[in-house]
């Protein structure tokens, strides 16, 4: 049994290295710097959460990587949701919570974050998380 811990644990830390990587590389973050890739990927994913609803968040967690799955359900409050934000307004949440400087903004920021969660997911969950959301984001989606 210990074996297959180990390996489990193993896939979700390579898996969460793999993601974060392509969010600094997207963005042009020092690999030294972890965790502004981590803030970026936490802050997009909270707002993420908070505009799907419960049934869709929990849908597209399951396919996440157990350690980015945590990031994801932290402070969580289901019962609030969906929050229905503008694309201005949610923007400005991501933000909020991850006031990094990067080249294009915020949207920039957004947009790297997701595309690294797409390739994570299967076609079909990311389907479904776009229909999901107002066509105002289209833009953020990949």
């Amino acid at each position: 049994m210990g074996n297959n811990a180990h390996g489990y644990l193993g896939d979700t830390i390579e898996k969460t290295d793999v993601l974060l990587k392509d969010v600094e590389d997207a963005l042009g973050l020092p690999k030294e710097r972890r965790d502004l890739s981590y803030k970026a990927m936490r802050a997009v994913l909270h707002a993420l959460r908070d505009r799907l609803t419960v049934g869709e968040s929990a849908q597209l967690a399951a396919q996440l990587p157990t350690l980015v799955r945590g990031a994801f359900y932290e402070g969580w409050q289901p019962e609030r949701v969906p929050v229905k934000l503008s694309l201005e307004q949610w923007l400005q949440r991501v933000h909020d919570e991850c006031p990094l400087d990067v080249k294009g903004g915020t949207p920039r920021l957004v947009q790297a974050v997701l595309s690294a969660l797409s390739r994570h997911v299967t076609r079909g969950e990311w389907d479904d998380v776009r229909a999901s959301l107002p066509d105002e984001y289209s833009s953020m989606i990949p």
